[in-house]
């Protein structure tokens, strides 16, 4: 009589990382800002590539990670850098009904959610292994899944797919009106700005320069020890992220201050305390 059943290493890592999965899904949705979100998007990911490795599916796990985890996730991330981490989302509804149709599609979910769980938990499991071994491997069976069983469906996806692609392309592109400005243009309105109110026509003082770090967060200090705010991100100003000035320009005035006095040092006269060769003691 076995009292403690076999417990084999697809359920460790299933009742490992099925909480952190559903805690990371939670936190995705209900994060305030987008990086935690992509964040808590990426926990999930890389935990169901493991749940794939545990069930002897490494041609999905290799694909979960190269494919998802390291160029979808990242696609997400360079459009929350291009659209702004700090930009706000509209409130007004642009198309009437959105939110009812939002919440059945969220009731019809969570309904295919449960029916699913429940095929899952009541009837005997059904995985790769049986395809597996019917086509002599992982990559065969997925192989025969999709171009054989679910091929209609499969093409139906890479459609959909290319339409939305597509569809974004189109709906993000946006003609020129005006001409484009050539580097001669751009110098002129330079020097315009120069003349006219004093703005400085060259580069922007890059961060850290004169200053003792070298940090995005660490202004610039000009030849005069003041700090230049031109020289540092305006997310950074914002969010006052930027390093103290004060604790960069207390330097700059003790070595001017040293300076100072040294040249106050050169301006009296020499003390001498023996006489000069050709003068005898007085």
């Amino acid at each position: 009589m076995v009292l403690v059943p076999m417990v084999t290493g697809a359920q460790v890592a299933f009742w490992l990382l099925a909480p952190v999965m559903v805690l990371a899904a939670l936190g995705m949705i209900l994060s305030r800002k987008p990086v935690h979100s992509a964040l808590c998007l990426a926990t999930v990911m890389i935990s169901l590539a493991v749940q794939y490795a545990a069930q002897d599916a490494p041609f999905l796990f290799a694909v979960q990670i190269i494919v998802y985890t390291g160029a979808i996730l990242m696609l997400f991330l360079f459009v929350l850098m291009l659209v702004g981490v700090d930009a706000a989302d509209s409130l007004v509804e642009t198309i009437k009904g959105q939110r009812p149709l939002a919440i059945l599609a969220g009731l019809a979910f969570g309904a295919l959610l449960v029916v699913a769980i429940g095929n899952a938990v009541v009837e005997p499991p059904a995985g790769l292994g049986g395809a597996n071994a019917e086509n002599g491997g992982n990559v065969q069976g997925i192989a025969a899944l999709l171009f054989n069983r679910y091929v209609f469906i499969f093409e139906a996806t890479s459609a959909l797919l290319i339409t939305a692609a597509v569809g974004a392309m189109v709906l993000a592109h946006r003609e020129r009106l005006t001409k484009k400005r050539t580097q001669g243009d751009l110098a002129a309105d330079r020097l315009r700005r120069y003349a006219e109110h004093g703005e400085h026509p060259g580069p922007l003082p890059t961060p850290g320069v004169f200053a003792r770090h070298n940090a995005v967060d660490t202004p610039a200090l000009l030849p005069d020890g003041t700090v230049s705010e031109l020289s540092v991100s305006a997310t950074l100003r914002a969010r006052g992220e930027i390093l103290d000035s004060q604790d960069l320009v207390r330097p700059v005035d003790a070595t001017m201050k040293a300076l100072a006095a040294d040249g106050d040092d050169e301006d009296r006269p020499p003390h001498r305390s023996e006489p000069l060769p050709g003068e005898g003691s007085r």
